[in-house]
């Protein structure tokens, strides 16, 4: 599975697990630290903990583990590494303070509509 089918992936187990807000921006070129980003919020700190299992068990059955999961006690910002993929779930409230969207502007906006991938 390449960086971009992983990405589209995650996008669509948030949204089908009613994460709100599901972002994916492709960052390669803009940074060395990932091809990825995806960004989504959870309703509370259960649902975020809830999506990071799901992220987690559904990738799994695809040989694919983190690297790191952080945050996941607090469950205000937790960031999965998957490497060539980091995903954000943020609590609301975090997520518009630390704004990633504003810092990453000008990264491509995917969108995980696609049932092809």
């Amino acid at each position: 599975m390449d960086s971009l089918e992983k990405a589209i992936k995650i996008g669509k187990i948030i949204d089908d697990k009613k994460g709100e807000d599901v972002a994916v921006l492709k960052v390669a070129g803009i940074t060395s630290i990932t091809d990825y980003y995806v960004i989504a919020t959870a309703k509370n700190t259960v649902h975020a903990k809830s999506l990071c299992d799901e992220i987690e068990e559904k990738l799994k059955k695809c040989d694919v583990v983190p690297n790191n999961i952080e945050g996941y006690q607090s469950a205000m910002w937790i960031l999965m590494d998957y490497g060539n993929v980091i995903v954000h779930i943020f609590y609301e409230e975090t997520r518009k303070f630390y704004d990633l969207e504003r810092l990453w502007m000008d990264a491509e906006r995917i969108t995980t509509k696609n049932d092809n991938i």
